[in-house]
């Protein structure tokens, strides 16, 4: 009777022992799992999630299957002011204030995976910003220390933090430069502002065999670094050329080079330095593209190509431009272009063009300035426009491509002119 009984109470609660059991797996394989508040299944904001993991994150190379559900489960919405959210699911940087942006959703998902976050890691991360970064980061190592040199971005960030139940991510202000000595040596260190050089400090807080990402470079010419700690030393191997806000404070005050470039000298704009690692030289946020060769080319012998054949799919190029609207009034923006069986989606993501987008001190978005947009075949044809610039303009970002748009569209000696004001 005794081995009856408890046969049947075995049975009783065996589905939960395989529950455990399975979890536990899960747990393991996926890293740790730390409370984060819930969300409805059928929110809209879960919807529009799932379709920015799809088309900007999975499409766009990013493998690591922890990294890409850490995106799915992150509501990036909820980590900017209530006027952005209707962007929050596409792939862009948006302003949270204070002159600082939140990172676009690939480049935070392509740093994590570079990053190689693992279930027992300490990472320490400058530049807290909104803590999107950090948030996604805590689904999947041990401790994220986190650093914001202002202190009412770094106040939000801790009180979004704790509202989201995000209960592995510390957060403090301070000056990134310097690191946090007091949790010293880190894992893994994300950088997700520039500096020109790596601080040292950061050096010397990384583990022997620790990673360190982060973009170096000048104003609007970066390029994302991962580096190895090796006896001591950094080893680097270069990703890709990005643009992020500058590390200010100390890293701001030892910057040697702050020449700006000069308005009409688009950074190959004529498409003929050589490709390096697969990636075009000058241009950020890359996707669906092909420098071709050809003696018959409008200028030089190289123009670039865009391509795509499913609709929403993005297929462009940015780069980051001084554009201060006290210094001048206008810029003259030209280019040789064709295109051949463009078809436009419809909606602004889905459209073809070569765009200037302007932002003040702050990044505040003060409008688009475009030629196109175009549909449909033509030919090698010169195209140029004068657009307007804000007083209050400081900053720009130059985009060209077919976005979402269907089809193939070409472009050569791209160029822009200022007007003093």
């Amino acid at each position: 009777m005794f081995l009856q009984t408890e046969a049947k109470n075995l049975m009783r609660i065996l589905p939960a022992i395989i529950r455990v059991i399975v979890l536990s797996v899960v747990a393991a394989r996926l890293g740790p799992v730390h409370a984060v508040g819930a969300e409805p299944a059928t929110s809209p904001w879960r919807d529009a999630r799932q379709r920015m993991v799809r088309s900007e994150i999975v499409a766009a190379g990013i493998k690591d299957q922890r990294v890409v559900q850490s995106i799915r489960d992150t509501p990036r919405h909820e980590f900017m002011a209530a006027r952005y959210r209707a962007d929050a699911y596409y792939d862009m940087a948006l302003p949270i204030g204070e002159g600082q942006t939140i990172s676009s959703p690939f480049i935070v998902a392509y740093m994590t995976e570079s990053l190689d976050a693992q279930p027992h890691d300490r990472v320490l991360e400058i530049g807290t910003g909104s803590g999107y970064q950090a948030a996604v980061l805590s689904l999947l190592v041990s401790e994220v220390y986190s650093i914001e040199i202002v202190e009412s971005l770094g106040a939000r960030a801790k009180r979004t933090l704790q509202r989201l139940g995000y209960q592995n991510v510390h957060v403090k202000t301070g000056d990134g430069f310097e690191g946090w000595p007091e949790h010293a040596p880190f894992d893994k260190i994300i950088v997700t502002c520039s500096p020109e050089q790596v601080p040292q400090p950061l050096i010397d807080q990384l583990k022997e065999g620790g990673r360190l990402i982060i973009p170096v470079g000048q104003r609007y010419q970066q390029t994302l670094y991962l580096f190895t700690k090796q006896d001591g030393q950094l080893t680097s191997r270069e990703l890709r050329p990005t643009l992020f806000v500058p590390m200010t404070g100390t890293a701001e005050s030892v910057r040697q080079d702050r020449a700006n470039l000069p308005l009409s000298a688009v950074v190959n704009g004529d498409f003929e330095q050589p490709v390096e690692n697969e990636m075009l030289p000058g241009w950020y946020y890359q996707r669906q593209w092909e420098i071709v060769a050809d003696q018959n080319a409008p200028q030089g012998e190289c123009y670039i190509s865009f391509r795509n054949s499913t609709a929403g799919r993005p297929s462009r190029a940015l780069q980051g431009l001084a554009i201060d609207g006290r210094k001048i009034q206008s810029l003259e923006l030209s280019a040789w272009i064709r295109y051949r069986n463009v078809r436009s989606g419809g909606s602004r993501d889905r459209v073809p063009m070569i765009a200037v987008s302007l932002y003040d001190a702050d990044r505040r978005d003060l409008g688009h300035r475009w030629l196109g947009p175009w549909d449909g075949t033509a030919a090698w044809h010169h195209v140029s426009k004068k657009i307007r610039i804000p007083v209050q303009a400081r900053e720009g970002i130059l985009r060209i491509g077919l976005f979402g748009a269907t089809g193939e569209i070409s472009l050569d000696d791209l160029y822009m002119e200022g007007e003093p004001r």
